[in-house]
């Protein structure tokens, strides 16, 4: 090579490098909570190939300039990471928004009207789901019987689902299609609810949900497309860019597969696999699969279930309920099969998540943990406990001796502050939605809503890891405060550390460089702003992967 050409290709080799540089996106003029402890709030980012390429001032944003980047000017917006719903329900959500809404509903006849006015399109004999009812919301808190909902729907199958999914009400065109009489058993780990003659009353509480489920039509794969398509749209309003799937079906993820292969859909999808002997075996067959599909797609955990829920009475207690004092609630799973799963996951890579709410459920999860880790020794499992909700003052720092990380929906305290103390006596509160305690411990929370349990709205959980008080700033001071987490960590509950829980923390849940150019734009700087305010933030705009998938219209 001649001297002077060596030389024009060294003058050309700058230029060339800065073109590469170039950022696709730079946005500025905005307050951008990082989430990175090396640089916690910036002024400026930089987006390169769906990644952050740099996150700092704004003149040095600039450097990265080129002649089709584009300019984002958020007028003294506040910018956070991607929020992530650590535990909720994708499909759960989707056939919600299809079904008859019943959250909010003040009586029993309010529930049935909604379901009546629904019912005046459906043909008789087509059946009628609907999801939502709390009877802890009714001047009546007892469980309802099925007699008025049958008088007023008598021909067609009607079934609704309780707001936490653990209980289930049938009228009798349900009961009779599903083949349910005073002569059907309790299946383990359910309770079919009875009068004193023995007739059931409708109520079919955990495991013996199933056996109404059964006999309902199951959706048509493109029906089950669009729930997941109205399910990502809707969390992307809300500024989810991602989400923990607690639990779907072999059939659903082939289906999640498809969909995302095809690449119809832009979100992030932690899927954890449903306790089931066939799937479980063709999973670990496998093996773990995580960022599949351009990083939309993750399958190494399991979902078991331990106990019931608090509301119905089958979370699992050590010592009777304060209000039901012949019931100590209901196991959904032999303690032996939580531990066997898991030294078989253990074995094979994968992650094991079990739903646990009593206190006996979280002891019998951690005893299956802790016997598993003893039979096969593992580090950085990252096993978790979903909810975690009632805990005994023994097993809190369990979770961080064993490395088990509590998966918690701060929502759920909250929704269920009301009556808690009811079912549960004063104190036995002490361990109830004790975050406080568990980060002391040494672990972290990842934060959820449970959805369709509870609300999209990330914020919600923002707010009641916060204040300990509901969407009307109740009650003053906030419920038992001095478990309260510090704003650093309910951002983090929802960032961070639920990608520690997925283990994905080296690609998403800060505004590092490198990592996915995952964030959300609010109108408002949720960091400081009172807490009463927290819940007036409004969603700007939504962007994955340095794209916006959710932009909120003009105001006028």
């Amino acid at each position: 090579m001649s001297r002077s050409v060596f030389l024009a290709l060294l003058i050309a080799a700058p230029v060339s490098a800065q073109s590469v540089r170039s950022a696709e996106l730079i946005v500025t003029n905005a307050r951008i909570y990082t989430v990175d402890d090396t640089r916690p709030v910036v002024a400026a980012l930089a987006v390169r190939d769906g990644r952050i390429a740099f996150a700092g001032s704004a003149r040095e944003a600039m450097a990265l300039k080129g002649a089709n980047t584009k300019m984002l000017d958020l007028g003294g917006r506040t910018v956070i990471p991607g929020m992530v719903d650590a535990h909720a329900h994708l499909l759960g959500l989707g056939q919600s928004l299809q079904t008859v809404n019943l959250v909010g509903t003040k009586s029993y006849d309010e529930v049935i009207a909604r379901v009546v006015a629904r019912a005046k399109n459906v043909p008789a004999g087509q059946w009628i789901i609907g999801r939502g009812w709390d009877q802890n919301q009714w001047g009546d808190t007892r469980f309802p019987t099925h007699d008025a909902l049958t008088r007023a729907l008598p021909n067609n199958p009607v079934y609704l689902e309780r707001i936490d999914g653990h209980a289930q009400l049938a009228n009798a065109a349900a009961m009779k299609a599903a083949s349910v009489t005073v002569a059907t058993k309790d299946p383990s780990g359910g309770k079919i609810l009875r009068t004193a003659s023995g007739e059931p009353t409708g109520v079919f509480v955990d495991n013996a949900t199933e056996l109404v489920e059964r006999s309902i039509p199951r959706s048509t794969p493109e029906e089950t497309r669009k729930a997941i398509r109205a399910a990502i749209a809707e969390s992307q309003h809300w500024g989810l860019t991602g989400l923990h799937d607690a639990g779907e079906s072999r059939a659903t993820i082939d289906l999640l597969e498809e969909m995302a292969k095809a690449g119809e859909f832009n979100f992030r999808l932690y899927v954890m696999i449903s306790d089931d002997s066939a799937a479980v075996a063709h999973y670990l067959a496998r093996g773990p699969q995580s960022a599949l599909y351009d990083n939309r797609l993750w399958l190494r955990s399991f979902k078991l279930y331990a106990d019931g829920a608090l509301g119905s009475r089958g979370a699992a207690l050590l010592e009777p309920y304060s209000d039901d004092p012949n019931n100590k609630g209901l196991l959904l799973s032999a303690p032996a099969h939580i531990q066997e799963v898991a030294v078989r996951a253990l074995k094979a890579g994968f992650q094991v998540n079990t739903h646990a709410i009593g206190d006996r459920g979280n002891r019998v999860v951690l005893d299956a943990y802790d016997a598993a880790l003893k039979l096969q020794p593992a580090a950085d499992h990252r096993f978790r406990v979903e909810h975690a909700q009632i805990l005994n003052h023994d097993d809190i720092p369990r979770f961080a001796q064993l490395g088990v990380i509590p998966s918690m929906q701060a929502v759920h305290q909250t929704s269920d502050m009301y009556w808690a103390g009811s079912r549960l006596g004063q104190g036995r509160l002490l361990g109830a939605y004790a975050w406080r305690s568990l980060l002391e411990s040494g672990v972290v929370i990842p934060n959820g809503s449970d959805f369709p349990v509870e609300a999209v709205n990330p914020l919600l959980s923002f707010h009641s890891a916060v204040a300990r008080q509901d969407a009307e700033n109740w009650p003053s001071g906030g419920w038992m405060p001095e478990q309260r987490m510090t704003r650093e960590e309910a951002l983090k509950s929802m960032t961070i550390w639920p990608a520690f829980a997925a283990f994905q923390e080296s690609v998403m849940g800060s505004l590092s460089v490198g990592k996915l150019a995952d964030f959300v734009v609010l109108d408002r700087d949720i960091m400081t702003v009172a807490d009463r305010d927290i819940l007036g933030t409004n969603v700007v705009a939504t962007y994955i992967g340095g794209k916006p998938v959710y932009e909120r219209a003009a105001q006028p």
